[in-house]
């Protein structure tokens, strides 16, 4: 299949998809440094304060860029604050015909089923485009994304990389 597409908005219950806004750059950088100290560290703030407030906002001027053109800004409809983001992505662990769900939260906002909340709307999407199927790939060591995975469906199908350094990570499948 093509790019994995995902409208721009997105709407449920509780919670709006929508493109990143240039004034949010403070909650991104927020997520780099709220990221356990266990992702790698491509994923983390580095030793120089990279990527700066000033490299994140570029980023959302740019727009969505692949391998990530559909990972989308999670806000609460209530709070109106922006609590993370959700979407597609390509070029993760997945195989290169399949896109991979990805998600992450600020911590303040992690255990209200915000995330399952926002998988379910980009599962939904992805069945409505005809994907047979979505992957996601998970470090062990993350049990709170392994049970999101688990509520959206995904099942486990083993260990694909070993990593002594960062933890093993999982590949788990939704078949759409």
């Amino acid at each position: 299949m093509d790019e994995p597409a995902i409208p721009a908005r997105l709407e449920t219950p509780r919670l709006v998809l929508r493109p990143w806004r240039a004034g949010e750059a403070p909650i991104q950088r927020r997520l780099w440094q709220e990221r356990d100290p266990r992702v790698p560290a491509a994923r983390r703030i580095d030793a120089q304060g990279r990527p700066t407030l000033a490299d994140l906002e570029a980023w959302i001027a740019r727009g969505p860029q692949p391998p990530a053109p559909g990972l989308l800004a999670i806000e609460r409809r209530a709070e109106g604050d922006v609590i993370g983001y959700c979407g597609l992505i390509r070029g993760g662990h997945a195989p290169a015909d399949a896109p991979e769900i990805a998600y992450e939260l600020l911590r303040s906002a992690q255990g209200h089923g915000y995330a399952t909340e926002a998988g379910r709307a980009v599962v939904a999407v992805a069945r409505e485009a005809g994907h047979p199927r979505l992957w996601a790939s998970v470090r062990v060591w993350n049990t709170a994304s392994r049970r999101v995975l688990e509520k959206l469906g995904f099942t486990e199908q083993g260990i694909i990389s070993r990593d002594a350094v960062h933890g093993d990570t999982l590949l788990t499948e939704l078949a759409l």
